[in-house]
Parts: C-alpha cells; structure tokens; sequence
C-alpha cells in the first residue's frame, strides 16, 4: 500500500522524486538573474545533491563569473581545481569526516552530537568538487595593495568563491563550502606546489534541497545577528564604549547515482529522512555498496576471524601464555569461541582462519619477511572475496596474545603518534606490564624509523616490521571484501589498524567501511578518527574475536530490514 507522503509545514516541502522529476527547477528565469539582492538574499550552503551531470556550458558560465571577481592589484591569484574522479572525492571526503571528527572530540558532548547529527559535506553526493586554490608565490610586495596588507590576495580569492556562489545560484546550482580539511593534506591531495594554498572544497550541483533558510539556523545551531549589531559608526564600539584609535585506488567506490538513489528510497518511506540516526548513515553505505553490484543473490552477513601469534610476547607484554592463541582457534571452530558464539546469536555465518606466526619480536627484528606479508596480503584478499560471494557484509575479528601490543605500535608508525597516547592495557595487564608495552612500541617504531629514514612509512614495510599474521590477513580480507562489493564491519584497535592499513594500500577501500564498535584500547578512537568512521556501538568491550562487530552487524542488518519494511508513500 502506498501512503500520502507527510508534508512538513515548515522547511522543504519538496519529495525526492519531485527534485529528481526536474533538477533545474530551482533556477531563476533569465530575466531575474540580474536581481542582484534576490540572488543574494537566496544563496544557501547546499549540503544534498542529485546526480545528474553539470552541462559543461553552464560550468564554464560559473567559473567565468568567478574569475570576474575584484582583485588586489588585479592580480587574479586565484585557481581553480575542478574534480570530477570519484577516487578523489573518496578519498577527499574520508579526509573531512576525520576532521569534523577530531572537531567534535574538542566539544562539550552535547555540542558534539549536536554537531555529528549535521551534514556538513556532500563531497561524495556532488557531480562536482572545485577546489580554489590561491597562488602566493608572488612577492606581497610586489603586488599593488599587498604591501600593506599582505593577506589581500586571500581575500580576493575569497571574492571569487563568492561570484562563484551567486552565479551558480542564479543557474539552478548549490554549492556547499567545506572547510573540514587538514590544509596540507588537501594540497597534498592534488598536488598544489609549494606556494600555493587552498581555500577548501566547493561541492556543485544540482540541489537535491530547497531550503528556506541557512541550514545551520534551522538546525537550531546559530541564529542571525541583526544588521543593527554588526554596524559601527566612524570607530569600533563594543559593549556601549567606543574603543580607542589573520591520492588513485583500484577499487571503485558508490558513485552519485548509488549514493542519491539509496537516499531516494529512504526519502519515501513514512518516517521522517535519518530517523534512524548513525545507523541511517551506516544503512545507506550497506544498500548504496549493494547498488553496485546488482543482480547479486548475496545475503546476510558473516564473521571472519583470524588467528596469528607474535614472538612479541617473549618481552613481557601479555597477561596470557600463547597457548590461549591456539585454545580460542580450537574453540571457534568448533564453534564454542565467544567469537563464533556471537555471529550465531547475531545470525551471521562464521569461519575462523590461522594466518600462521610471527618470525621476530618488532623490537630486535621485523615481525614478518616482505614476501610473507605479501602471500597473506594475497591470502587475505581470495577470502575476502569469496565471503563477499554470499554475504552483504563482512564482519572481521580477530585473536592473537599480544597484538594488543602490535596493533598499538602498528598505529603509533602509521599515524605518528607518541607510545603514550596509543598503549592501553589490554586484557589483564597491570601497571608494569603497561610500561613495558610502552617502552616495546617506542623502542620499536624508534628501530623502524631509524631504518627507512624520513617520511611516511609504506603500509607494506609497517606490516612486515611491527605488525602481524592475523593484521595482513584481514588488511587483505577489507580489500578482497571491498572488491566484491561487502560491506566491511570493524571490530576494534587490531581490525581497524588492518583496515587503516588497507586503506592505505586501495584508498577506494573507505567507502566500504563501517566501526562497528569503539573498544577500550587507548589508539582504536584514534585510528578511527582518521578513518573518519563513527562506531555504532560504544559498549566498553574487551570480548575481541569480533564480538563487538558481531553484535553491530546485527543491528545493521536489522535496520537494512526495518528500512524494507517500513511503508511507502506518495509523491504528495
């Protein structure tokens, strides 16, 4: 039965399919486009987009309208990177989604949520990201008005984004300005030269909303301050006294028509659109990578857990003889591990592999030859395939004694963090053994710095010198996985440095990524971070063996169902 759509009386009274019928219904006619102030007056910060095509015409008639901007010493500093490569954009958006992240760690938690609850980004939704850069390189002295202010010709470029806005608006167009970037990783991105600075990313396209007012005033976030309160007369006045005389992945992620489609389908069922929360988010990311290979009787989910052991343990880091390694190996397979006990609750199928054992201590010798990290890299990715066969998704877990210890310094190479800040104490430890596992990871980055030199260390020669059996295998397992089209599920820190780790290898590999939990270890809300991942659950686990993405994958299956199952409604 199809129900009326529900017509809110305030905000967008707009249905998807409406927006899709005509994306250009929102332009103005010809002759309105030269009412300047009306322009002005209904320019938005669009966040949602179809994705239909920019016609290269209209393109080439915003980017115009922008280089007509006004200029310091008509120097025209400005450029523009157009970006239409959605391995780019995947990857650009995985960089705003770990800064709006870390900017929601500084927040009080109220303000957090609140903030986590906005979209602040439609770099994935947008046919187009364009990208203003500012040319510096010309001496501020050289450049008529920069002498005495030098920062004149960011401000010009700041003009050009503007025109740029207004234009785009006149044409039907929305434009969202994010600025949730890290600047040097943005212009490391697209290569910028040394000089040259970027000003963030410009999302453009057809809107997929009509809001009549600022997105942020209508969530509640900010209000308008009335002109009165932002005018001075002749000096500054404040408080009634007037004051005296500043990278390519092989793998393809979901594009604009799986991203906005999935949307689509959610904009018409009789529930207000993210009702759901985190979990809507997580929803659209398992149906839009399901788009993608249609035609799939692939169902369900399923835990992989894979076992190694690490001579790491001879140093004093673990509270358990090794053997317990091989007894949860044992259990799991017979289907008595806490592991296999959770994917049978969460009704997800199960299989347990031994990824074999470490062959050096990481702090006298690397934990694994180069080869072997490439045979299980291998390994890893015909699994990872085969269980994306039959399954919607791929929940990964893992035991091993010690890797505690591995994952931490694994986390503390890849993102160059202090020991301190990626050591916890994982299951028993005390006090001393804390210290010690702290003074094993320092010491053992230390060893591999020291032996590769500067820069940013290559996820191959991380997982050969600090990491693991068990982290290669399920590395490439999210790669294997991705590549059939699953949906990948973390467990905690070991799961998701393997999964950072294979995002370092096949960038595309983000989009197929859902935290299912955040654990106790110090690092994994780090490592999380940089994945820009928000975990469904935060439950405190220390259970390993992928208990914790088990148990997220259950509740991301049932939300795929309470999704199909809630009614339809009209176009109203």
């Amino acid at each position: 039965m199809t129900w009326n759509r529900p017509v809110p009386l305030i905000g967008d009274r707009t249905s998807a399919a409406e927006r899709a019928e005509d994306v250009g219904a929102w332009a103005f006619p010809a002759s309105a486009r030269q009412a300047l102030h009306d322009v002005v007056a209904s320019r938005r910060d669009i966040r949602r987009f179809r994705p239909d095509p920019v016609p290269a015409e209209v393109l080439d008639r915003v980017l115009a309208a922008a280089h007509a901007a006004p200029s310091v010493g008509h120097s025209q500093p400005w450029r523009f990177v157009v970006v239409a490569e959605p391995a780019t954009r995947e990857r650009a958006a995985r960089m705003a989604d770990e800064q709006r992240l870390r900017q929601a760690r500084q927040l009080e938690p109220d303000a957090a949520r609140r903030l986590l609850d906005l979209q602040l980004e439609g770099i994935r939704e947008a046919p187009l990201g364009v990208v203003v850069a500012c040319d510096r390189r010309a001496p501020a002295a050289g450049v008529l008005g920069r002498a005495t202010f030098p920062d004149a010709d960011l401000w010009s470029c700041a003009c050009a984004i503007e025109n740029l806005w207004l234009a785009a608006r006149a044409e039907g167009l929305g434009v969202g300005w994010v600025t949730l970037f890290d600047p040097a990783d943005l212009e490391g991105l697209l290569g910028l030269p040394e000089g040259v600075v970027t000003l963030g990313w410009l999302c453009l396209g057809w809107p997929d909303e009509r809001p009549p007012a600022p997105g942020l005033e209508r969530a509640g976030w900010s209000r308008r301050q009335p002109v009165a309160d932002v005018v001075m007369r002749e000096r500054w006045a404040e408080d009634g006294a007037t004051a005296p005389a500043p990278p390519p992945s092989h793998l393809r992620a979901p594009g604009r028509a799986e991203v906005v489609g999935v949307r689509d389908v959610a904009d018409a069922l009789l529930t207000p659109p993210g009702s759901l929360g985190l979990l809507d988010r997580a929803v659209d990311r398992l149906e839009a990578v399901g788009r993608l290979r249609s035609g799939s009787t692939a169902r369900g989910g399923v835990l992989l857990l894979a076992a190694g052991r690490h001579r790491v343990t001879e140093l004093g880091v673990s509270a358990f003889e090794d053997s317990v390694t091989d007894e949860v190996l044992a259990a799991s397979r017979a289907g008595e591990s806490s592991g296999a006990a959770a994917a049978r609750a969460s009704g997800l199928g199960f299989r347990a592999e031994d990824a074999g054992s470490a062959t050096g201590d990481l702090l006298h010798a690397d934990a694994l030859a180069p080869d072997a990290v490439g045979a299980l890299l291998e390994r890893g990715r015909a699994v990872g395939r085969e269980l994306a066969a039959e399954h919607l998704l791929v929940a990964l877990g893992e035991v091993g004694i010690g890797n505690t210890t591995v994952a931490a310094a694994l986390a503390a190479g890849a993102l160059d963090l202090p020991a301190d800040d990626v050591v916890g104490l994982g299951a028993g430890a005390d006090a001393d053994m804390l210290r010690r596992k702290a003074e094993v990871v320092t010491r053992a980055v230390a060893r591999v710095r020291r032996d590769a030199g500067p820069g940013p260390l290559p996820p191959e020669r991380l997982l050969a010198a600090l990491g693991g059996p068990e982290l290669c295998l399920l590395a490439g397992a999210v790669l294997g996985a991705a590549d059939g089209g699953a949906v990948v599920v973390l467990d905690g820190l070991a799961t998701s440095v393997a999964a950072l780790l294979a995002v370092r290898l096949e960038p595309g590999a983000a989009a197929y990524l859902v935290a299912g939990q955040r654990s106790r270890e110090r690092a994994h809300a780090r490592v999380l971070e940089h994945l820009g991942l928000e975990p469904l659950l935060d439950l405190r686990l220390r259970a390993g063996e992928g208990v914790g993405a088990a148990l997220a994958s259950r509740l991301l299956l049932g939300g795929l169902e309470l999704r199909r199952s809630t009614g339809r409604t009209g176009r109203a």
